[in-house]
C-alpha cells in the first residue's frame, strides 16, 4: 500500500478490504454496524464501507439491483419486501439504519407530480418504524426535495401515519450533492438525527468537479484514473464505455427542441455544458429526452448520449464498481436510483465520530479499490428505432411562433379516433392555466370582421408553393407513416420549417399593413377575450407578440381549410 493511501486510511482507523468493498476489520476492534433498507445497488453501503462501517445486512427488492450488489460485495442477499417483513428478523445492536425508500409517488417527474402519495408514505412509515424499533445511534434517509416538505407536514400532522415517529425529531434538509463531491448537480431530501450543520462542514473538504472532469477522464486510452475516487485501472479492463451510435437528423432535432425551446419549462443548455457539473442522472433514458444528458461527439452537428460507465461515475459510483443489468435501459435505470456513494460517504464518516477537518476525501480513500471476480454480461447499447408504433404522437412548435410559458403555435397530430388527423393550433394563456385554440372554421369566418387582412397573399412565397404541393401529394395517412418510418418522405418537421418560413412572410407583410393597436385588438377578440372585462392572463405578452400571432392565425387557417379542409372536416 502506497504512504499516501496509508496515511489516509489511518484517518478511518486503518479500514481494510479484502476483494473491492467488503468490510474485514479495523485496527482497533470498534465496529460500528449498519442496516441498509431499500438498498438498491449499493450506493449507501459503499459510502459505510470506505468510512469503515460494517454493513451487516443490505434489503433490496428488485432482483437486477440484488445481482449487482451481491458481485459487488459478494454477499448473498435475496429479494426482500420491506413492506411486509417482520420485524422481529432485523438483527440487533445496530448502530445505524440508512436508506431510501422508492421515490416514484413523489417525483415531479411522475405524471407531472402526480403520484400516489398515500402508497408512497408507506414506505416511508415503514423506514422510520425500523428506525424507531432499532433505535440506532444515528439514522439518515434520502429522497427526492418534494418530500422533505411532506415529512415536516407530516410530523405535525396528528391525523398522518407519521405523527407518532415526531418523537425522532428528524433534522430535514435538501442537499445538492455536487457540493459533496459528486460530479452532478442531484438535489435530494435528507432527514436525519445528525446536525444538517455538521454534514454542510463537509463541503469544503470535496473536489469540485464537473461533467467535463468525467469524460475526459473516462476518454483515456492507456489507463483510466477515476475522476471522483482516484483509482487506476488499465483501460482494457474499465468496462461500461461502449458508446452509442450518434444521434440522427431527427432524434437530433427532438432532443435540442425539447431543451432550448421547451413551450412551458426553462431552457437547458444544448449540448450540455461541460464546465459545471451534470444534470441530475434519471432512472429513466431514451435516446429522445429533455432529461437526457447530450454530449458533442465530434466536429459540427454530431452528439451522443452517456455510456453507461459515464453515468455511473457522474453518480459517484467507481470505475471498478460493476452493473449486471441485462440491457442498457436496466443498468440506467439501476444507476440512476442509487444514491452517490460520495454524499453516503460523508454521512458516514459524520456518523463515526470524524471531523471535516481529518476528513480523508474521496480521492484518496478509493485508490486501492479493485474490480470484482465476476464480470458483468455485455450489453448492447440503444440504437435508433427502425420503426414506431402507428399511433405515435408528434407535437412540435412552429419556429418564430413560439413564446413560453406555454404560448405557442404547434402542429401536431391526433390519434384518438380511426384516423389520424393533423392541424395547427394555438396555445395562449400560460403554464398554469394554457388554452387550447383550435384553428377551425370559426376563425376563418371571424375574420372577414378584418377588411385589411384581406390584401395578405399567403401562397405567394415559394415556401408557400412548395408546401402546397407536398399537401397534394400527401395525405394524412401517408404523412403518419413517414412519421412512424414505415414510408419514406419529407418529414413532419419539414413541414413545420416550412409553416415557420411562410409565418415569417406573412408578418412581415401584417407590419407593413395594419397598425399595431388594431392587430392588438383582433388577436384579443380572436381568442375569446372581452377586451373591456378585464385583465386577461398574459395579456401583455399576447399584445407584445400580436402581429406575430396573427400571422400564426392566417397561416394555420389557411394550412388547415385550405389546405387540409377533407382532413379537417373529418375531425371536426
Amino acid at each position: 500500500m502506497a504512504k499516501k493511501s496509508l496515511r489516509s486510511m489511518r484517518r478511518l482507523d486503518l479500514v481494510y478490504f479484502d476483494s473491492c468493498y467488503k468490510f474485514v476489520r479495523t485496527s482497533n476492534g470498534v465496529i460500528m454496524r449498519a442496516i441498509d433498507l431499500y438498498a438498491g445497488i449499493g450506493g449507501w453501503s459503499l459510502g459505510l464501507k470506505m468510512a469503515g462501517i460494517e454493513v451487516v445486512q443490505s434489503y433490496e427488492w428488485w432482483q437486477p439491483a440484488l445481482d449487482t450488489h451481491n458481485n459487488n460485495y459478494s454477499t448473498d442477499l435475496k429479494r426482500t419486501n420491506i413492506r411486509t417483513m417482520s420485524l422481529n428478523d432485523l438483527p440487533d445492536n445496530i448502530d445505524l439504519v440508512v436508506g431510501s425508500p422508492p421515490c416514484t409517488q413523489f417525483s415531479y417527474s411522475n405524471r407531472g407530480g402526480s403520484g400516489d402519495l398515500a402508497d408512497g408514505q408507506i414506505d416511508l412509515v415503514r423506514f422510520f418504524a425500523i428506525v424507531d424499533r432499532l433505535k440506532p445511534k444515528f439514522w439518515a434517509m434520502e429522497n427526492v426535495p418534494r418530500v422533505a416538505k411532506f415529512l415536516e407536514a407530516s410530523f405535525l400532522d396528528s391525523e398522518s401515519d407519521l405523527f407518532k415517529y415526531r418523537h425522532l425529531k428528524p433534522n430535514i434538509g435538501v442537499f445538492d450533492f455536487s457540493e459533496f463531491g459528486c460530479p452532478q448537480a442531484r438535489r435530494r431530501c435528507i432527514a436525519t438525527n445528525l446536525k444538517l450543520n455538521d454534514i454542510n462542514a463537509f463541503r469544503e473538504r470535496c473536489a469540485d468537479l464537473t461533467l467535463g472532469d468525467v469524460v475526459k477522464r473516462l476518454a483515456g486510452t492507456d489507463k483510466v484514473t477515476d475522476p471522483v475516487w482516484g483509482v487506476t485501472l488499465p483501460a482494457s479492463l474499465v468496462t461500461e464505455q461502449e458508446k452509442e451510435e450518434e444521434l440522427n437528423g431527427e432524434e437530433l432535432r427532438l432532443n435540442r427542441d425539447s431543451k432550448i425551446y421547451h413551450p412551458v419549462y426553462n431552457n437547458m443548455s444544448f449540448p450540455d455544458r461541460l464546465n459545471t457539473p451534470a444534470r441530475t442522472v434519471t432512472a429513466t433514458c431514451t435516446r429522445v429526452s429533455r432529461e437526457s444528458i447530450v454530449l458533442r461527439a465530434g466536429e459540427g452537428e454530431q452528439f451522443r448520449r452517456l455510456t453507461v460507465r459515464e453515468r455511473a461515475s457522474l453518480q459517484g459510483f467507481p470505475i471498478t464498481y460493476q452493473f449486471f443489468g441485462r440491457s442498457f435501459a436496466e443498468k440506467a435505470k439501476m444507476i440512476g436510483n442509487a444514491i452517490p456513494p460520495t454524499f453516503s460517504y460523508v454521512l458516514a464518516s459524520l456518523a463515526k465520530g470524524i471531523t471535516a477537518e481529518s476528513f480523508a476525501p474521496h480521492q484518496e480513500v478509493g485508490q486501492n479499490l479493485t474490480t470484482p471476480l465476476k464480470k458483468p454480461p455485455t450489453t448492447t447499447v440503444d440504437t435508433a428505432g427502425k420503426t414506431y408504433p402507428s399511433k405515435r404522437r408528434f407535437r412540435a412548435a412552429i419556429p418564430g411562433l413560439r413564446f413560453k410559458s406555454g404560448m405557442r403555435f404547434e402542429l401536431s397530430n391526433d390519434v384518438s379516433g380511426e384516423q389520424t388527423t393533423w392541424s395547427m393550433r394555438f396555445y395562449s394563456g400560460d403554464s398554469k392555466a394554457i388554452r387550447t385554440h383550435k384553428l377551425d372554421q370559426g376563425f376563418k369566418l371571424d375574420l372577414v370582421d378584418y377588411p385589411a387582412l384581406a390584401s395578405i397573399s399567403i401562397p405567394s412565397s415559394g415556401e408557400a408553393k412548395a408546401l402546397k404541393r407536398l399537401v397534394e401529394s400527401t395525405d394524412s395517412r401517408k404523412l403518419q407513416d413517414i412519421w412512424t418510418r414505415r414510408q419514406k418522405g419529407k418529414s413532419p418537421y419539414y413541414w413545420v420549417d416550412q409553416l415557420g418560413e411562410i409565418a415569417g412572410h406573412v408578418h412581415s407583410e401584417l407590419g407593413e399593413t395594419v397598425t399595431p393597436s388594431e392587430v392588438e385588438k383582433a388577436v384579443l377578440e380572436l381568442i375569446g377575450i372581452d377586451v373591456g372585462a378585464g385583465k386577461y392572463e398574459n395579456e401583455t405578452k399576447l399584445r407584445k407578440n400580436a402581429i406575430r400571432i396573427l400571422s400564426g392565425v392566417l397561416v394555420a387557417v389557411w394550412f388547415n381549410h385550405v389546405l387540409w379542409r377533407s382532413q379537417f372536416a373529418e375531425a371536426a
